[in-house]
């Protein structure tokens, strides 16, 4: 079956057939009405490469992840996948695994697919992405680090909101003693968000402890032993932030097998808010970082960009705020005379203004 059994179904031309299957505008719509009904009755499939030749557009968006299993990233893939079927496009998913032999695989795939565009969601290895993409005039999103360049998107990211109120948060239970496991330090994401944690600090008077900072993963390992090693401290901390909720769910996972008790002991705060977030015991306090609103951010500026006749210099910049969610993780520390009380998941909209407590 092919394009001349629709058009004689139809009792139109074959031009007809195709200006209508690639949603030319010009097509009248009783015509195209007719179309689509033969297309129905034959169970007609168009060839998406030949409607590229026609077009000059794949119809299909590059999605690069970091690694699937992350429970951060499934939503995000969902989201703009379905996003992608309701402006009829396609995805082609890839995940790096942090390797860089895999991602030039994922970007040559990328390209002989002749994408109209690629969203890299990476957190990681997006400078060696770059280089790979950036000069084929293809539509880019990044996330905090694109360049200022034609056809680039950049989703900056607001890390200092959240952590900010996540600090406060501790700070108002009375913990001065506050450690932060961060990801890998290789990653700008991990630096920015070490970085607005001492920064928080530093904004309310509360020391920053150098031994209490150390160097995860962004995996659950990592958070064991994180924990495993400042468990071996004389001074330990009585509050643990996290840079993402695999470490935390870590954190929460080694406090168990040392007899830790979370929050009574030890309070703890993710960053993402991811869906296991919710359902940890006791339900994880964290930083949520939306991932519906970042998927939707990349598709919408993606498709924004390939509709644009004229690209901008210097590109577009997108802000995705970050913001605490509490829920039951986090208390007052040991031998406070504070009374302890239970805060139901709700969102800390409002804290103290700029610079005070």
């Amino acid at each position: 079956m092919d394009i001349r059994d629709v058009a004689r179904r139809a009792r139109v031309s074959t031009a007809t057939v195709s200006r209508t299957v690639n949603q030319v505008a010009t097509v009248d719509a009783q015509l195209a009405k007719r179309v689509w009904k033969a297309i129905a009755e034959l169970g007609y499939y168009p060839n998406r490469q030949a409607r590229a030749l026609v077009s000059g557009r794949s119809r299909v968006f590059g999605l690069i992840v970091s690694e699937i299993t992350n429970p951060f990233f499934p939503e995000i893939v969902q989201t703009f996948e379905t996003l992608a079927v309701e402006q009829n496009y396609e995805i082609l998913l890839t995940s790096t695994i942090h390797d860089p032999k895999r991602m030039e695989l994922a970007v040559r795939r990328m390209i002989e697919g002749r994408v109209d565009g690629v969203a890299i969601l990476t957190f990681g290895m997006e400078d060696e992405l770059l280089e790979h993409l950036r000069f084929r005039n293809l539509p880019l999103v990044f996330v905090d680090v694109g360049p200022k360049a034609p056809r680039v998107s950049n989703i900056r990211v607001d890390y200092a909101h959240g952590i900010r109120q996540a600090v406060q948060h501790l700070a108002a239970m009375r913990h001065e003693r506050i450690g932060f496991v961060t990801g890998p330090l290789r990653l700008r994401s991990a630096v920015a968000r070490r970085d607005a944690f001492e920064a928080s600090m530093r904004e309310i008077g509360l020391q920053v402890r150098p031994e209490l900072i150390v160097e995860g993963d962004h995996r659950l390992e990592g958070g064991k032993l994180a924990l495993q090693n400042l468990s071996k401290l004389r001074e330990q901390p009585t509050a643990l932030m996290c840079s993402n909720d695999m470490t935390a769910i870590g954190v929460m996972r080694q406090a168990f097998d040392l007899g830790i008790s979370v929050p009574q002991e030890l309070s703890v705060i993710g960053f993402d808010d991811t869906r296991l977030a919710e359902f940890m015991i006791p339900p994880l306090t964290t930083i949520q970082m939306s991932q519906a609103e970042l998927a939707t951010l990349a598709f919408n500026a993606l498709l924004k960009e390939v509709k644009r006749e004229a690209p901008t210099p210097n590109g577009t910049e997108f802000v995705l705020k970050t913001q605490l969610i509490l829920r039951n993780s986090t208390t007052f520390p040991p031998n406070n005379n504070q009374v302890r009380t239970r805060s139901t998941p709700k969102r800390l909209s409002q804290l103290a203004p700029e610079g005070k407590e």
